[in-house]
Formats: structure tokens, sequence, C-alpha cells
């Protein structure tokens, strides 16, 4: 029996890239210039080469379409509803990452007409099935920050234990007891403190820590002792912190 090769499905990939700017989670979206869903608003991704591998290809589409480079990016679900493209079957392999916004420039380039930073929880209309991938990936953030360091990747190198509270917060969506949180973060051994001070308020200067260079992303000693079982973590683990 001879295949139908023109059957087959088109393979893309999309790039989710958080950050926290002006105590807010945002997502970075690119204004799409060209038919289907002209003028709306979209994660950056495109079509796969022939022969590319997947990452290769994200890491492309990321900088051909806003001019982000050089960062760490992780594969996040493969989204393959029929009728998620009206132009096709296409089926996309998404990803994504955090970083911190201190020295990231975004630019538009010629296939789309804008691209910006939004609140995740002020999303406009998006293109494709790209809300349902935005509310996937905050989803699945939220867990990661219970059970991996990965919360300190949308930090600057130094911080105070005041803003590393707030990302948390800003990531989970809710507030959370002070004395608790600093408790399980400090008893974590993930932070160093160095010898640089910030003024916060009225207050007086609050030290500066840094992520310890001898944890790592695999080493499960994890801020609030949330160990993986195998499984993807299902919901936040609200358990191991109190809220206000």
């Amino acid at each position: 029996m001879t295949e139908d090769t023109t059957t087959y499905p088109s393979v893309t990939v999309d790039i989710v890239i958080f950050t926290i700017q002006k105590e807010d989670l945002n997502v970075l979206l690119i204004k799409r210039k060209f038919p289907p869903f002209k003028g709306k608003w979209a994660i950056p991704g495109g079509f796969v080469g022939y022969g590319e591998p997947l990452e290769e290809a994200a890491l492309r589409e990321l900088y051909e379409e806003t001019g982000v480079k050089d960062v760490y990016i992780e594969q996040l679900y493969t989204f393959g509803s029929p009728d998620r493209d009206p132009r096709r079957r296409v089926i996309t392999v998404s990803y994504f990452a955090l970083i911190s916004s201190e020295n990231i420039v975004v630019r538009p380039d010629s296939d789309v007409s804008d691209v910006k930073w939004h609140s995740i929880y002020k999303l406009p209309r998006l293109a494709f099935d790209h809300e349902h991938i935005l509310n996937y990936a905050l989803q699945r953030l939220r867990n990661k920050i219970m059970y991996t360091n990965a919360a300190f990747q949308l930090l600057p190198e130094k911080f105070t234990l005041t803003e590393l509270q707030k990302a948390y917060e800003i990531i989970l969506g809710k507030k959370l007891d002070k004395r608790n949180f600093r408790k399980k973060i400090l008893s974590s051994n993930f932070l160093e403190m160095t010898q640089s001070k910030k003024i916060e308020g009225r207050h007086r200067p609050a030290n500066l820590y840094r992520f310890s260079a001898e944890k790592d992303d695999n080493d499960y000693g994890t801020p609030f002792d949330v160990k993986p079982n195998g499984k993807k973590p299902v919901g936040v683990a609200e358990e191991n912190f109190d809220e206000e």
C-alpha cells in the first residue's frame, strides 16, 4: 500500500518566555503580520525546517522574531488538536524559559509587526490555541518552583529575601507568610549571603543573597522540601508555607 505523504501533519515550535517586571509576571508575545490571525498577539514560534532539530528551531525562531538569544529553554508539552491551525494539521512542540529582565532588549523582526511583554494575568486575545498553551505553562511554572530552583532564574544575580519572596508571590498569585517563607528558604541551603546590602524603603539596609553555585536544578534538596515522585506534579504544594 502506498502512503499518501501529503496528509502528514506539519510541525512547529512555540516558545513561552517568562520574566518579572514591575511586580508582575510577564510573557513575551509577538503581533502577527500575516494571516492566519493577522494582527493578533501570539507566542513566538514557527515551522521546523526539514532536518532541523526541534530545540535549534525553537532558538532560531525566538531570535528571528524577537531578538532574544542565549537563553536556556526546556521542552514544555506537545499540542496537537486537529483544528488548532486553520491552514492544515499542525502539531506544535512548545518550550519555555525563565529569564531576568535586567539585560533583555526585544525587537520585532520583519515577519512580525510588534513584540512586547504582556502580563500573564491580563492577556489580550491570542492566536491559535496559545491561551491554552500559556495556561499550561503557568501551571507548570507554579509546580516547578515548588520542587526546583527555577524561581532564581527570574531574579537578578543578587537579590534580597523580600525580592525573592515577592517573586514567589507573583508566580503563585497569593501572599505568603514572611517568617515561614524565610525559615524554609534559609534552611534549604539554596542561598549564600553576599557582602553587599540594599536599602529598601526606610528600613535598615537588607542583605543581598545569590543562588548557591553548589546547587543545581537536579539537586532536590529544594527550597520547600517538595521532592518529585517520578510523576509530573499536580497542583501547587500549598502545605509548605502559610498564606498571610
